[in-house]
């Protein structure tokens, strides 16, 4: 796996597909790029160049016991950093819940460098008090009982994953992995803010997929709705579940892609094509047909 320096600490990456439109795609707390692979395969397929990363702390990154290594704003500077190595001028990040967040405090570091903007499942103000009653415990646990979290990662690094579909590997792999630097990256967290304030998110100017779905306390489909309304051109996009995009991307793809090509579109985003654009984007939305590169402001849900 490929692999850059991030002040001092190596972290990896991988690219599906080809092309001059760059995508970064992140994944989850305490997870790693495994979790976007079937997306960004997916993804590679529709024609689309897409770059998958482990940030600090997690996958095939290197994962110090140091918790003032691990904040959002850091994680950030970590995505720019892989611009930097892949000499990207501008690319589309996107992520997945502690991935969203990042991408939003991407969008607050260098809006320059930010071509469009891709949330699922954000963890926002309504999310905040789970986020708490979920990651409280578990730190607890990773601190005081380090033997058996120990013990409990050696049984799992055990199971062989190369035969094990995609969602058996991502599990097996999150309990497998050195928890140690996961509690480092809880404790990090904690302390640091969770995303930009609701005043700053709505400064973002860049086009901006927000996708959520429905019972899920952590990522309450209320946070992702919020932020489509925050964000000035903003499309809001209903996955059936948080496994959707994990295990079959099939049904999203198309009209993720559209909306990338449109991302990717410059004229599109004068006001004039944003008005001609309306009624083709609710259409690609609802029905899975690709709707062009004609995207600009608006709201649209798929069941």
């Amino acid at each position: 796996m490929p692999h850059f320096d991030f002040e001092g600490h190596r972290l990896a990456y991988t690219i599906y597909g080809q092309g001059d439109r760059p995508m970064v795609l992140l994944h989850g707390q305490l997870l790693s790029q495994t979790m976007q692979e079937a997306l960004a395969r997916s993804l590679a397929a529709q024609g689309q160049r897409v770059i998958t990363l482990d940030l600090l702390g997690h996958g095939q990154s290197e994962r110090p016991d140091d918790m003032s290594l691990y904040s959002m704003g850091q994680y950030a500077e970590q995505v720019l950093a892989l611009l930097d190595e892949l000499e990207i001028d501008k690319a589309v990040i996107a992520g997945t819940s502690l991935g969203a967040n990042v991408a939003l405090e991407f969008a607050a570091l260098a809006p320059d460098r930010l071509q469009g903007l891709m949330t699922e499942m954000p963890v926002l103000e309504h999310g905040v008090v789970a986020a708490v009653m979920i990651f409280a415990p578990l730190l607890e646990i990773m601190v005081l009982a380090k033997p058996v979290v120990r013990a409990v990662s050696a049984i799992w690094s055990r199971v062989p994953r190369e035969r094990l579909p995609l969602f058996g590997q991502i599990v097996v792999e999150a309990l497998a992995q050195d928890h140690n630097a996961s509690a480092s990256v809880l404790q990090g967290l904690v302390y640091g803010r969770t995303a930009p304030p609701a005043r700053l998110r709505r400064t973002f100017a860049a086009p901006a997929l927000v996708i959520g779905h429905p019972r899920d306390p952590l990522h309450p489909f209320s946070d992702a709705d919020t932020l489509s309304r925050e964000l000035p051109n903003a499309t809001l996009l209903q996955a059936s579940s948080i496994f959707e995009l994990r295990t079959r991307p099939e049904r999203l793809t198309p009209m993720i892609a559209a909306w990338l090509d449109a991302a990717w579109d410059k004229a599109g985003n004068t006001p004039q094509r944003r008005g001609m654009a309306r009624p083709a984007v609710r259409r690609a939305i609802r029905s899975g047909r690709p709707a062009g590169r004609r995207v600009g402001r608006r709201r649209a849900a798929a069941g």
